[in-house]
């Protein structure tokens, strides 16, 4: 039976759907953000497109891209926003949050812990003094995946590329085309639902003459991966594209986009975990500890938990994951 395993981190939250000691679906939360189905007050700060789209800045002066926009609102006016889509960072760029007017209280909206109360699932809190239950299931292993983008499945590989268009997955390996094309897709299906992936999202799988090897590598993927989604037909070039429904960062995108701060909060939940006794030294590169010096409370609530002081050091030339703890008494 499927577990949701949940576990309130420092500078993260972050869960797992585990099944069978696989993870299923995984979900991270970086706290402080607008999250979805909240009801925020604001100034409708700009008309980008008369009666259609327009642009809200909240007191905090954060900016919500507005659609659609009714033709009676003017520019100035207060009005109250609920977020659709969250704000998005990319390689370049960062993506305001999304919403739509409304009439409602202002509120917040539904934390990770309280979409995953109401999912239905089963639901275990995970704490540092037991065992790791998500490192038993591979969390280490997924945030790999998302950092590399290279995802192995028996008989081949995907290259999954994060592009401002789109999430894109190739598909290669050594099976005959039909074989590689089932396997793919269905790997490719997989890996969308455990790292989160919204948006469009792109499947290049090998070229296909057979209508019928087309159509056993899009059944390959449906059985996978669970609706609500909509998907082309594969073409004769091997390409599949879907769409699935996007409010918010998918975990590559957390990864790839903030190296640095990734790397932070996963070595914290490496310091939290760490054995021994006594001061701590985290060790990292200097751009990883740098994030952490930033955040302060981080450093205390980490103190707190292990009951211990911890001293930070930056290491140069040491690769952006390969921070690590010690203790003074091990």
């Amino acid at each position: 039976m499927a577990e949701w395993l949940y576990e309130e981190g420092i500078g993260e939250n972050r869960a797992a759907l585990v099944e069978d000691g696989t993870i299923l679906e995984a979900a991270v939360e970086l706290p402080g953000q607008l999250r979805v189905r909240s009801v925020h007050s604001g100034r409708l700060s700009s008309i980008l497109i008369p009666g259609r789209r327009g642009v809200v800045t909240l007191a905090s002066g954060e900016e919500i891209f507005v659609e659609p926009l009714p033709p009676a609102l003017t520019q100035g006016a207060r009005v109250r926003v609920e977020i659709t889509r969250e704000a998005l960072s990319e390689l370049a760029r960062s993506k305001a949050a999304k919403g739509r007017i409304s009439d409602e209280e202002e509120r917040p909206g539904p934390s990770l812990l309280e979409r995953l109360q109401a999912s239905g699932e089963t639901l275990a809190a995970t704490r540092p003094a037991e065992r790791d239950r998500l490192e038993e299931a591979g969390w280490s292993e997924l945030l790999e995946e998302a950092a590399s983008g290279r995802i192995d499945f028996p008989g081949g590989s995907l290259q999954m590329s994060l592009t401002p268009a789109m999430t894109l997955f190739d598909v290669d390996g050594a099976l005959p085309p039909p074989a590689l094309a089932v396997a793919g897709a269905e790997a490719a299906g997989r890996a969308i639902r455990r790292l989160g992936i919204g948006g469009s999202i792109g499947i290049d799988l090998p070229t296909l003459a057979s209508k019928a090897d087309r159509q056993a590598a899009a059944a390959a993927l449906d059985a996978v991966l669970p609706q609500p989604f909509e998907r082309t037909a594969v073409n004769g070039f091997g390409f599949l594209q879907l769409v699935r429904r996007r409010e918010r960062a998918s975990v590559p995108e957390l990864v790839q986009f903030d190296p640095a701060g990734a790397a932070a909060r996963a070595l914290l939940r490496r310091a939290e975990r760490s054995s021994g006794s006594g001061p701590r030294i985290v060790a990292a590169p200097p751009v990883v500890i740098a994030r952490i010096e930033a955040r302060p409370e981080w450093l205390a609530m980490l103190e707190r938990r292990i009951g211990a002081p911890v001293r930070l050091r930056g290491e140069p030339g040491l690769a952006i994951s390969s921070g690590h703890v010690h203790a003074d008494f091990p």
